[in-house]
């Protein structure tokens, strides 16, 4: 009776282990279109010469400036900082800095970003007196100047995909998409077509200035990468992004599906063991009896 009562016990904990790992081969499998898997993606990063001395009051400040970025970006897509510029602070402390994420990403995505910005900037720009970082979905800069507010059309990156060739009919939707861009108010998107983009501003800039901003962008885009099927172009203080629908999802479908693959595969190799331990359980329990 013991032996039968305990081969129906683990009979029972097989099916359950069964059920438990199919339930997790279709919760595991991600989508290769989600966002938000994408908005921690490095874009580039920009890092001063200067540097400045560890244990000094700009140090302190800049740790200030991370920790209310941290904490400011739970509840608001976009926040500036000026730490240590009242009168009775070292000059040489002052720090002035902003972070802002996409206005499509949801709060708490907003802040897992900006919260991996904060982690990466002090790696990928040491000691540096001013840097910033350009992750997919969120930016973060620092300077010991004010930059705040000030109007700067500089490029800073860009990047231009392969050219294509003679397709008026993309071509006339990538200029519809630039000409929606152009006249975004903030954050912008556009579809026409198969041709897909967005455009952003910083929040530190007016709405003129912003306009302004866009327009050069979108210029840079058509002089600096031509007749490119997808092109980023980031200015100081705004960008400008195009792309022919689908463009950006093919590499990351593809390692997707091979994490699919492998998952799939370890899974049906887990549910196979578990079958023919419950076949030889069978066996067992009816030789048994």
């Amino acid at each position: 009776m013991f032996i039968t009562l305990q081969l129906y016990s683990t009979h029972r904990i097989i099916l359950a282990l069964e059920i438990s790992y199919m339930l997790f081969l279709f919760s595991s499998i991600p989508n290769a279109k989600a966002y938000t898997a994408r908005a921690h993606t490095f874009i580039y990063a920009g890092c001063s010469q200067e540097k400045y001395q560890p244990n000094t009051p700009f140090e302190a400040n800049l740790n200030s400036f991370l920790s209310s970025v941290s904490g400011s970006s739970s509840d608001t897509s976009y926040n500036s900082f000026a730490i240590g510029n009242g009168s009775t602070s070292p000059p040489e402390g002052s720090i002035y800095g902003l972070y802002q994420c996409r206005a499509d990403l949801r709060p708490i995505e907003c802040s897992k970003c900006v919260q991996s910005c904060v982690n990466q900037i002090g790696l990928v720009c040491p000691l540096a007196l001013g840097a910033s970082l350009q992750l997919e979905g969120c930016y973060i800069r620092y300077e010991h100047v004010d930059f705040l507010g000030k109007p700067d059309t500089s490029l800073w990156y860009k990047r231009c995909s392969k050219a294509v060739a003679n397709d008026a009919e993309f071509f006339r939707r990538r200029d519809d998409v630039l000409g929606d861009l152009q006249s975004a108010n903030g954050f912008g998107v556009s579809t026409s077509g198969f041709v897909e983009g967005f455009a952003l501003c910083l929040g530190d800039l007016t709405v003129a200035d912003c306009s302004s901003c866009l327009q050069e962008a979108v210029e840079k885009v058509r002089s600096v990468c031509g007749s490119a099927a997808s092109a980023d172009v980031f200015l100081a203080q705004c960008y400008a992004r195009y792309w022919e629908a689908g463009y950006y999802n093919e590499a990351e479908s593809s390692n997707d599906d091979d994490q699919v693959g492998k998952s799939v595969a370890i899974i049906v190799g887990i549910l196979a063991g578990l079958a023919i331990l419950v076949v030889l359980l069978s066996i067992c329990r009816r030789a048994i009896g």
